[in-house]
């Protein structure tokens, strides 16, 4: 959707090479005149960061990175940190450096009262943008980037989607697996996701976490038996749906906003703008600092806890780490 504005020119960075290679050579067959780079690193090397921000000097960044998927954080709680908070940290801070005009975070439902590692890393990541750019607002650091962030949920086969695995679990017979009858999720297609992304990021004034509008929440069941049925068969007598349990970490409802939260609408009725609470920026990164020795030195408990005092609406569920609430 850039492509199509005939951007000056367009970075693509990513640590997955194949994910790179791929969209590199869509883009190069829909739009042969595009200045386009593409671009292996990581958000964890501050030096490749640097490097890359001080070449290039972006104007606009759109930093999706972030591991995805909940159970397997839940595992590995160190490495979900460095990726998602400190990779977002390191990322926005060389943005600041280098003078990039707007930074847009895109952030999930799942940092609302989170009950994972992931959905609390990605609350973290927003918590830090935020106080950045108010920091740079109040004039207490010097800079001219306006951080905002974006708040969504699932969207229709993306890396995580259930879609792709209903329909191999239905081309190979079935069964198909359900964590929960229950279970609901806030559904969106990739072209209007990224269409509500560029337009927030666009009219944002700075210091927002714009929230979008996901319509109503989809039963997974529903979902399974629907793509059951579009494949010519019938759910329970041709392929069967069994349920496994909710998995670590898993809500039966997403929300889109914290009950302390509310919103104000914009010229997108699409888009609203979540009122939060504020946080202040040297404690933030203070807190950062510690995480990030913590996470390194893999101490999982000990990194977890500092999570839950950063995030207190963080909540574990079907998780070991629901001791330390208590």
């Amino acid at each position: 959707q850039i492509a199509q504005h005939n951007p000056k020119q367009l970075i693509v960075f990513d640590i997955y090479e194949n994910n790179a290679h791929a969209i590199g050579l869509e883009l190069k067959d829909n739009y042969p005149d595009l200045n386009l780079v593409v671009l292996i690193g990581s958000v964890r090397d501050s030096r490749r960061i640097n490097q890359v921000f001080s070449k290039y000097k972006p104007d606009v960044v759109y930093h999706a990175a972030a591991h995805k998927h909940v159970p397997l954080m839940e595992d590995s709680p160190c490495e979900s940190i460095k990726n998602n908070a400190v990779g977002t940290y390191k990322t926005a801070y060389a943005a600041m450096m280098n003078g990039c005009k707007r930074f847009v975070l895109i952030s999930t439902d799942k940092a609302v009262n989170p009950t994972n590692i992931m959905g609390c890393t990605k609350r973290l990541a927003e918590i830090y943008v935020q106080s950045l750019g108010l920091a740079i607002e109040n004039g207490h650091i010097s800079g001219k980037t306006k951080f905002v962030t974006t708040r969504f949920g699932n969207v229709l086969g993306s890396n995580g989607s259930v879609i792709p695995r209903f329909r191999e679990q239905i081309a190979k017979g079935g069964p198909v697996t359900v964590t929960h009858p229950e279970i609901t999720r806030f559904f969106m297609t990739i072209p209007e996701a990224v269409s509500l992304v560029l337009q927030a990021g666009a009219n944002a004034k700075g210091g927002e976490i714009f929230v979008l509008d996901m319509g109503e929440p989809i039963k997974i069941l529903d979902l399974a038996e629907n793509m059951i049925r579009l494949a010519g068969l019938i759910p329970g007598k041709d392929i069967k749906i069994t349920y496994t349990g909710l998995r670590p970490g898993e809500k039966l409802f997403e929300e889109l906003l914290n009950q302390k939260e509310t919103t104000i609408p914009t010229k997108n009725k699409k888009i609203l703008v979540a009122k939060v609470r504020e946080y202040e920026f040297d404690s933030v990164s203070g807190q950062i600092q510690q995480l990030i020795a913590m996470a390194e030195d893999g101490k999982v408990f000990p990194t977890v806890q500092a999570m839950k005092n950063i995030v207190p609406e963080f909540k574990s569920k079907n998780s070991v780490y629901e001791k330390l609430d208590k």
